[in-house]
């Protein structure tokens, strides 16, 4: 098992940044693959990014690339999540997640689940 702790979030004014933090424990942080979700009032759990246990492979929803960038200290057992040029779509309760599989886009594919931090982007 692996147990997830997130970091950061909060209030941002728009075009602002934040950086999400999760740090693992549990079993060996480099076998699983780390994922961020997000979800706002009223509306389903959704993809943000996830990374391959190696760290070599990143993949993020279409509609964040080039704002937001996934990565992952396997020496730490933390992955990072940095949010650039935030709008106030962007506002939802953001999660990380682990499985100890491939990549994949799909929360249901995950197994273990971070508390989830407050992002609120105000215009």
């Amino acid at each position: 098992q692996v147990q997830l702790a997130q970091s950061g979030g909060g209030l941002v004014q728009a075009g602002g940044s934040l950086r999400l933090s999760c740090a693992a424990s549990g079993r060996t942080f480099s076998s699983y693959t780390m994922g961020w979700f997000r979800q706002a009032p009223g509306k389903e759990r959704e993809f943000v990014a996830t990374v391959a246990r190696a760290a070599n492979v990143t993949y993020y929803a279409d509609s964040l690339k080039g704002r937001f960038t996934l990565s992952r200290d396997n020496a730490k057992n933390t992955v990072y999540l940095e949010m650039n040029s935030l709008k106030p779509e962007d506002t939802a309760v953001y999660y990380c997640a682990a499985r100890d599989s491939i990549t994949s886009r799909y929360p249901d594919d995950y197994n273990y689940w971070g508390q989830g931090t407050q992002v609120t982007v105000s215009s």
